[in-house]
């Protein structure tokens, strides 16, 4: 049957008179409609015909279009709420302390830009039960009250940030702490002479006084982490690479590796860095060299690509960072945090250089050191927003100088050889000059000076037995030719200054290490890195550092003697 409306020009083909089928009846008003578009529109209206049953659909769509709209709505304001609540959460977890102004303030450069000094703090407190349980020595004490700062590291970031410096303090060294109240526990000092890392004692703004006033680097911020906060950031980001000379068993902080690499979580993470007696000379200078390896091995984590492409990822980082830190109030947001993040990650990881401050034995205290010659200039060049490495990434000459007069077959540091300089020339003061150039870069502070017993044509450098390599390490930090050392019948290190070598402090065509270069003196005996050198290995200690079941040995010989205990990592 044909649809009644499908006439020409929209007429209908049958009488006017003729009622539409289902068709109500005429308006009040008597009007009909006369056909065409006119008829079905009212026809529509009637809720008649074919026309009247396609209505409903469109409605059911309205419908359906308005829950989307709606459900789109509530996702939008879920969505924005969790958010909220993510920043407002990350915001709670951090603890906050106000600096006042106890770090002084950086200058800026030429073009408006600040560098950025942050004293990084690892406290030795147990001030919780979880702390007590990582670090021990609550068992008679129970949780105790204040802490030491037991690593401490001055973080620089240059004003264009284009580099990075990284210098450690060790916990050891002896120095003048200022007058102190700690703002939250009210405990005070009138200031004492005192090893550095009981300043913390006082409080986190304290210990940054100490700090500056030690150094003269302005502190614009600190990050304080306890041993739970350690475990909680190596975890989030899944595990830190290192790598050990050798077998290490430390039964102080209970490291225990096999030779070779290993990626550390946890409290595996914690004993390593803790480590002072499995690396280096057992002491805590060794330590600080372990520690430059873990954190360019976190630096490298944080700025590999999975690491903060992954929301997961970013979230337990972001999570464990803010519950594991204090820091000061100009750190106190989670915008403030990711804005250093970013100034971190704009450095590449070949221009962030790891040093430790040379330090010289303290004469009222073997357990001790102060502050040693070379210091000054790493300290000035750090305060000056100096560079240590080039502009393609490589090591300065001054680092590059280090690592060739300490890079010897002996395994005695250079801060524990001392030369006796002799003048057997006619110049005043060239004893003193030359043991000066030593001792900048990082040799022992007990290297002495005298006139020698008579005039020398030629230099000459004397060793006893068993101290050839040392002998070398010195002759290649003054550039002077193995043809000039020869074995002597006493003991240490004589070296006589001869007429042919009248001046400066390398010897004529020697290459010597010794120029009067600024970064030279800086890194001179700092133990210079970069973050970039993902091959460089912990030093397991060759000495006697470690005790077990009463016998005095070697972290090596201590793995060994262990094989029933489980590797760290294991």
């Amino acid at each position: 049957m044909s649809d009644p409306w499908d006439g020409p020009a929209g007429q209908a083909t049958r009488s006017r008179s003729a009622r539409v089928p289902g068709q109500r009846a005429p308006e009040s008003d008597g009007a009909r409609p006369t056909g065409g578009r006119a008829a079905a529109r009212a026809a529509a209206r009637a809720g008649g015909g074919r026309r009247a049953r396609r209505a409903r659909p469109v409605r059911r769509g309205r419908r359906i279009l308005k829950a989307i709209g709606i459900c789109m709505s509530v996702l939008v304001v879920v969505t924005a709420g969790a958010g909220w609540w993510f920043y407002q959460h990350l915001n709670g977890n951090i603890h906050s302390v106000s600096l006042d102004g106890k770090g002084g303030a950086e200058k800026a450069d030429a073009f408006g830009r600040t560098p950025i000094n942050i004293l990084v703090m690892g406290s030795d407190g147990r001030t919780s039960k979880a702390d007590c349980k990582l670090g021990g020595g609550c068992s008679k004490t129970g949780v105790q009250t204040g802490s030491n700062a037991d690593v401490q590291m001055v973080v620089h970031i240059s004003a264009d940030r284009s580099n990075a410096t990284v210098m450690s303090i060790p916990r050891d060294t002896m120095t003048r702490v200022p007058a102190c109240k700690d703002s939250e526990s009210g405990q005070s000092t009138n200031g004492y002479y005192g090893q550095i890392n009981s300043a913390l004692q006082y409080g986190p703004a304290c210990q940054v006084a100490t700090v500056h006033q030690l150094t003269g680097i302005p502190i614009d911020h600190f990050v304080k982490l306890d041993f739970s906060g350690v475990v909680k950031m190596s975890d989030a980001v899944g595990g830190v690479s290192v790598c050990v000379s050798n077998d290490v068993y430390d039964t102080y902080s209970h490291l225990k590796l096999s030779k070779g690499g290993h990626t550390l979580k946890g409290v595996a993470a914690l004993e390593f860095v803790r480590s002072r007696h499995g690396f280096g000379d057992g002491s805590d200078l060794g330590r600080t060299i372990s520690q430059h390896i873990f954190l360019s091995a976190m630096i490298r984590k944080f700025k590999s690509a999975g690491t903060l492409t992954d929301p997961t990822a970013v979230y337990d980082l972001a999570d464990a960072a803010t519950k594991a830190l204090t820091v000061d109030d100009g750190l106190g947001t989670v915008k403030k945090l990711v804005g250093l993040a970013s100034d971190v990650n704009k450095v590449p990881t070949k221009r962030i250089t790891f040093t430790t401050m040379q330090t010289g034995a303290d004469p009222n205290d073997t357990n001790r050191v102060v502050v040693g010659p070379g210091a000054k200039t790493l300290f000035s060049t750090i305060a000056d927003d100096q560079s240590l490495t080039t502009g393609s990434g490589k090591k300065s000459a001054a680092a590059s100088a280090t690592a060739k007069a300490t890079a010897t077959a002996s395994a005695v540091p250079a801060s524990q050889i001392a030369v006796t300089v002799e003048n057997g020339t006619a110049v005043t003061g060239r004893a003193s000059d030359i043991a000066a150039a030593l001792t900048d870069q990082g040799f022992s502070s007990a290297t002495t000076t005298a006139n020698a017993p008579s005039p020398a044509a030629s230099t000459t450098l004397t060793y006893g037995t068993g101290q050839k390599a040392e002998a070398k390490t010195a002759a290649k930090a003054l550039g002077l030719p193995g043809s000039h050392l020869k074995q002597g019948t006493g003991p240490g290190l004589t070296l006589v200054i001869g007429s042919d070598w009248p001046s400066g402090n390398g010897y004529p065509g020697g290459g010597s290490s010794a120029s009067p270069a600024d970064t030279k003196t800086a890194v001179g005996g700092a133990h210079a890195s970069t973050a970039d050198q993902a091959k460089t290995c912990a030093k397991v200690s060759p000495y006697k550092t470690v005790e077990l079941n009463g016998v005095s040995m070697t972290p090596t010989q201590a793995y060994a003697a262990a094989r029933g205990k489980p590797d760290s990592d294991s």
